[in-house]
């Protein structure tokens, strides 16, 4: 299989992505690629232009963010078919309010963000699917992270004990 089927193989596995249309799913492929990542690999670091959003297929992603007096505190930890770096494809993200580095190898599909939103502003119905999909995933990650914080807050040094 070469790489262009193991793309469009991996997009067709994604649950948030059923609902495309066979015309909405060719436009997808033409700005995702498939990427591998080792363990402790960074895939983006706090700051960083927003310019990808990424899908984990397999492995663990940590997402972290530098917080005073405590440094770099893992917020999320991102599992097979969880969506990272999806403020690219807000128009008011330019830079990453976090970091991600692989727990594990992972390998990850990879959407150019910018593209992503041209595509999703010029095909409406698309671009509703996808920031419908996109809210759920923004709405789990919120809720979690508010978990995850009040328990670090709760027990201070907790971060370093938590399973990775």
């Amino acid at each position: 299989m070469n790489t262009q089927q193991k793309l469009i193989s991996a997009l067709q596995t994604l649950p948030w992505l059923q609902e495309l249309t066979s015309e909405h799913f060719e436009k997808i492929v033409e700005i995702a690629s498939l990427c591998e990542v080792d363990a402790k690999q960074e895939i983006f670091r706090e700051g960083d232009a927003v310019d990808y959003l990424y899908i984990v297929l397999q492995g663990r992603v940590a997402i972290d963010m530098f917080v005073p007096g405590r440094g770099r505190t893992r917020i999320y930890t991102a599992e097979s078919m969880d969506v990272i770096g999806w403020s690219g494809v807000v128009p008011v993200a330019r830079l990453r309010t976090a970091g991600a580095r692989a727990v594990l190898p992972s390998h990850l599909i990879r959407l150019e963000a910018n593209k992503l939103r041209i595509l999703c502003e010029q095909d409406r119905s698309l671009g509703y699917i996808i920031m419908r999909k996109l809210a759920n995933v923004v709405t789990i990650r919120l809720l979690t992270t508010r978990l995850q914080l009040l328990d670090i807050f709760a027990h201070p040094g907790a971060e370093e004990e938590m399973d990775v």
